[in-house]
């Protein structure tokens, strides 16, 4: 597995507006230099804790990205340093982002995720949360804290046509949002099994790391 290489037909492959996440969880930190020294400068994880101790090991201009579930205890831990949230689903782990980023006079950038899939696995909320949450006065106070967009996952199948269909709902769910909401600019959809159908189902992120890293051990 060649990691630089890989960055780099990533790079040559996807449009120049969509943004690149290298999913570097479970992956070691000889791992992450190598895709850094081919031009990444953006990894996901979604351990907290795995997260902060390569924060602290590598170099400071790598943004780091939390992609996994967030719980609201565990925010203290991030809050110096990491640039984007990606799975924001409720307005209490919100507050609880301004409140640990206001230490650091930071403004921490989080999307709100949106339930696409029928799994029962996936977490996230539906359209009409998400819409109460932008319009609540609890967030428009906030000023550590800015929602910039949209995440989902799609159902684990397949079946390309029901990828596609939940992919363009949250593109249009995206869109009407980013009429009434001028902060948003980021949808992020697509990971490495369906970042294709992401791209062009309108996707402005995606989040990819066996295609990058080689498959993960959980051991």
């Amino acid at each position: 597995m060649n990691i630089a290489e890989n960055i780099k037909s990533f790079k040559a492959e996807i449009p120049e507006e969509v943004t690149l996440v290298a999913v570097s969880k479970t992956k070691p930190e000889s791992d992450i230099l190598e895709a850094y020294n081919a031009g990444q400068r953006i990894f996901g994880e979604n351990k907290i804790q795995e997260m902060t101790e390569k924060w602290e090991n590598l170099p400071k201009d790598i943004k780091w990205h939390m992609l996994g579930h967030v719980q609201r205890n565990k925010v203290k831990y991030m809050a110096e340093y990491v640039n984007l949230i990606h799975a924001v689903d409720s307005l209490k782990l919100l507050k609880e982002i301004e409140k640990q980023a206001k230490k650091y006079d930071r403004t921490i950038e989080c999307l709100l995720q949106i339930k696409i899939a029928e799994e029962d696995t996936k977490y996230g909320i539906d359209v009409d949360e998400a819409d109460s949450i932008l319009q609540s006065q609890a967030y428009r106070e906030m000023t550590h804290v800015k929602v910039v967009g949209l995440m989902g996952m799609a159902t684990l199948t397949e079946k390309e046509e029901k990828i596609k269909k939940e992919f363009s709902y949250l593109k249009t769910t995206f869109d009407n949002f980013k009429s009434r909401y001028n902060s948003l600019h980021t949808l992020s959809m697509g990971m490495s099994g369906d970042y294709k159908i992401a791209i062009e189902c309108g996707s402005t992120m995606i989040r990819v790391g066996s295609a990058i890293f080689g498959e993960r051990n959980y051991n």
